[in-house]
C-alpha cells in the first residue's frame, strides 16, 4: 500500500492512501528522512520512502506550477 505524507502534527504523520482516505501513522514508524509530500510504501509492517515515485510526483507538481504561473 502507498501513502503520501500530507503533514506532520506533533508525533503523527497525516497521510493519504491510494483511495484518498486519510490515515495517521506514528512519526516514529517512518524513516527519519521522511518529509511532507513523500510517497511512502508499507511492506511487512515497515514504511519506506519511494524516492522514485516521490521525485515523479514532485516533478509533475513543478510542471503544473510552471503552467499556472507562465507569463
Amino acid at each position: 500500500m502507498k501513502f503520501i505524507i500530507d503533514r506532520f502534527e506533533n508525533d503523527i504523520a497525516v497521510c493519504e492512501d491510494e483511495n484518498g482516505k486519510i490515515i495517521e501513522i506514528l512519526k516514529s514508524q517512518l524513516p527519519k528522512n521522511a518529509e511532507t509530500g513523500d510517497v511512502i510504501i508499507q511492506k511487512n509492517n515497515r514504511y519506506y520512502v519511494d524516492k522514485k515515485e516521490t521525485s515523479k510526483r514532485r516533478q509533475e507538481i513543478e510542471e503544473l506550477m510552471d503552467e499556472l504561473f507562465e507569463d
